[in-house]
């Protein structure tokens, strides 16, 4: 994919990382939209390249990388990778989540970290940007194996994190099991009782509402996106990919304002209900992913409905897409298939579902896109509110957290609005996230100097 940088500072950073880091092609990807859309807000801040923020901004601070030996239930040794890419701090502590899976990697943490940093960035919460997790896969493991490699992990972990330096949450594969025995191990090892890692039971320092938040969050940016449209969710056949919590919340928030979801995915293919996925369906969904049981799951209950293997649903007749799986879900066929059936808006629950060369044709074809540091980061909001509540020692509402979710969606959608207004092209979303997110990190980065 080639980018159209055309500010000279930014295509000489751009020239510099992509030959030096070529075979990172999710962190290229991350840092090329990001390079392309700034331009105009970089030719007004000439303190940037006088102190090489740009050239600081795309590297991290800092990247751990560490061995995680466990035994499994026979008594045989395994070890695995960890990392923590501590990616950006000028505005908070690093901030940003741990994911267990084959697919963890320098790349795909280093691109989550720099969209995590601007993501935090547009909550206006004092968080800054890191990521980490192991290529450790948890299916098929034993609660004792899992917990086994989780005390392992959180053993070499432990010495780079705090709840004033870094406070990991869960990601992909790290679900409050996960989250659970790491906090156990921490308290253990350092003898303190502190909020060091979000996403925790409710029973010790956990928030309402942060299972739901990612899900939720989406649609209410979503219903902010339809509103500049002159319309809302009723009547809306909506697409949605993956059938973890995310998938699961958005569809339930769609469920409440009036539209219908028909489609839920994962990695074995999707299933299609067109007389729509209501909620007592989708409360057999959250029973049988409860139990790591497949998406085909569904089909057995309500023989109607059709599974498709090994398929993604980007090709079914809908008006509004959800991509909530994981990165590289919707590449250049399948947005044209999106397109050809009529979708008018795209909203990301995933990080970086959606291709670079998708995005483009999608906003060429007047299709309303929104990049995931925008539209999912109510899982990151609601974790900077659980950590205020530990701070605190309190503990809010669901109706409060949720409140505080709505208004915070509301105002990302609204400063991503209008800043692509201001420096890019009206409803540019991708445009406007990414400058309204760089703003406040890059000049907080000149005001503290060259750190």
């Amino acid at each position: 994919m080639e980018y159209n940088i055309k500010n000279a500072y930014c295509k000489r950073v751009w020239d510099d990382i992509s030959t030096r880091y070529a075979d990172q092609d999710h962190f290229l990807q991350a840092a090329g939209l990001i390079l392309e859309t700034i331009g105009p807000v970089v030719d007004k801040m000439p303190d940037l390249e006088k102190y090489a923020v740009l050239e600081r901004f795309v590297e991290p601070e800092r990247v751990i990388m560490f061995r995680v030996p466990w035994t499994d239930d026979q008594g045989k040794s395994h070890v695995n990778r960890g990392f923590r890419v501590q990616f950006n701090s000028a505005i908070g502590p690093y901030k940003g989540g741990l994911r267990f899976s084959p697919e963890v990697n320098l790349d795909v943490l280093k691109f989550l970290g720099l969209e995590q940093t601007l993501k935090n960035s547009l909550t206006t919460l004092p968080m800054g940007g890191g990521k980490g997790g192991s290529d450790f896969d948890a299916h098929g493991k034993s609660d004792a194996e899992v917990m086994r490699f989780c005390q392992s992990f959180m053993t070499e972990l432990y010495r780079h994190i705090g709840p004033d330096t870094d406070v990991p949450a869960g990601d992909k594969g790290v679900g409050g099991r996960e989250v659970a025995f790491m906090f156990g191990q921490y308290k253990r090892i350092r003898d303190e009782y502190t909020g060091v890692l979000t996403g925790k039971g409710l029973a010790f320092g956990g928030s309402l509402a942060r299972t739901e938040a990612t899900g939720y969050g989406l649609i209410y940016f979503a219903e902010c996106m339809l509103k500049k449209m002159g319309t809302d969710f009723k009547g809306k056949k909506c697409l949605i990919s993956g059938d973890g919590n995310v998938a699961q919340y958005a569809a339930e928030k769609i469920i409440q304002l009036g539209g219908t979801p028909i489609t839920l995915s994962d990695s074995s293919g999707y299933i299609l209900d067109e007389e729509g996925i209501t909620q007592e369906k989708l409360e057999y969904v959250k029973a049988f992913r409860a139990e790591h049981k497949k998406v085909d799951e569904y089909v057995k209950k309500f023989p109607k409905a059709k599974f498709f293997k090994g398929e993604k649903p980007w090709g079914v007749k809908a008006d509004l897409a959800f991509p909530c799986a994981t990165q590289d879900e919707i590449y250049l066929d399948d947005a044209k298939k999106l397109v050809a059936n009529g979708i008018k808006l795209v909203a990301e629950g995933a990080n970086m579902p959606t291709r670079a060369e998708a995005i483009e044709y999608f906003q060429q074809n007047k299709v309303v896109f929104a990049p995931g540091k925008a539209s999912n980061a109510g899982g990151v909001a609601v974790s900077g509110l659980e950590m205020s509540q530990n701070s605190e020692r309190l503990s809010w509402s669901f109706e409060e957290v949720d409140r505080k979710l709505k208004d915070i969606m509301t105002n990302i959608h609204d400063n991503a609005w209008e800043t692509a207004r201001k420096y890019a092209t009206e409803g540019d979303y991708v445009a406007g996230a990414n400058i309204a997110g760089f703003v406040k990190v890059a000049q907080a980065m000149v005001a503290q100097g060259l750190v």
